[in-house]
């Protein structure tokens, strides 16, 4: 297999640690034939994580000139990682990625991977009823694509991050995978593909990738393609696990997009 690239990234101009122009030096170090850049698409509220509205014009600014600069290094993508409470995107971005990392309680948003401490009062404003949580996420899930019309969508199930950490629920829980199956379910009906990322691994917080095995399985089934993605905040992670990762899905018979070209193709046709 190719080396890959990842889509899945976030630099300073959001909450990244990296510089973009650090970002792609560490693509081209590392062998990766194509970078793509997804911050953090501004939110209808103020968020410490998230591009505020008025960067977006200096964030593609510095994109293109950077694309400019390396066009005979690497290929350069613009995109966003569109959350389903975001404002609109800009149409002049090349790629989006849909994504959720809220619920909603009683007109209070609550986020789902900011830490375990963050989650267990989640759930205490769920009445203490993590399934009922979980309900909620993935209830705004099933709708990422018909709020951002979304080319990727991003950790399908981001609710579990901290899992292994803190089992505060279980995935095998019957009423849990139906919720999970009703927003696969709407999901593989759209022309998205879904990721499988990397990025809690690199974090230490999880040793397997989003999505959960049944979750990819369901996918291949349906004869969907996956992207591989490193959801990185730093240049030294950028390709961390992908190509491992994907080569295992292709050993367990899973179609694997290689490039944003063959991504966008399958998306947009």
């Amino acid at each position: 297999m190719i080396k890959l690239s990842s889509y899945h990234t976030h630099c300073t101009f959001c909450d990244g640690k990296s510089t973009p122009r650090e970002m792609i030096d560490s693509a081209i170090e590392r062998g990766c034939a194509e970078i793509g850049f997804s911050s953090h698409s501004p939110l209808k509220y103020k968020s410490s994580w998230a591009m505020d509205e008025s960067g977006i014009p200096d964030y593609i600014k510095t994109l293109s000139a950077l694309r400019d600069e390396y066009k005979d290094r690497i290929k350069l993508y613009i995109g966003i990682e569109q959350d389903i409470l975001s404002l609109p995107s800009n149409p002049s971005l090349d790629y989006l990625i849909g994504s959720v990392h809220h619920v909603e309680r009683d007109g209070k948003y609550y986020s789902v991977d900011q830490s375990v401490e963050h989650t267990r009062e989640a759930i205490q404003a769920f009445d203490g009823d993590a399934i009922a949580y979980c309900e909620s996420y993935f209830e705004a899930v099933s709708k990422i694509y018909e709020k951002t019309h979304c080319d990727i969508i991003g950790h399908f199930d981001l609710v579990t991050k901290f899992i292994e950490v803190d089992p505060l629920f279980s995935e095998s829980d019957p009423a849990y995978v139906r919720a999970r199956t009703r927003a696969l379910d709407a999901l593989l009906e759209t022309p998205a593909v879904f990721e499988v990322n990397t990025g809690a691994i690199s974090r230490g917080y999880r040793t397997s990738p989003y999505p959960h095995t049944d979750v990819i399985e369901r996918i291949k089934r349906a004869g969907k393609p996956l992207v591989v993605t490193s959801d990185t905040h730093r240049a030294d992670t950028l390709d961390f696990m992908i190509n491992e990762t994907a080569e295992r899905l292709a050993a367990c018979g899973c179609k694997i997009i290689t490039s944003m070209d063959e991504l966008l193709e399958y998306t947009r046709g």
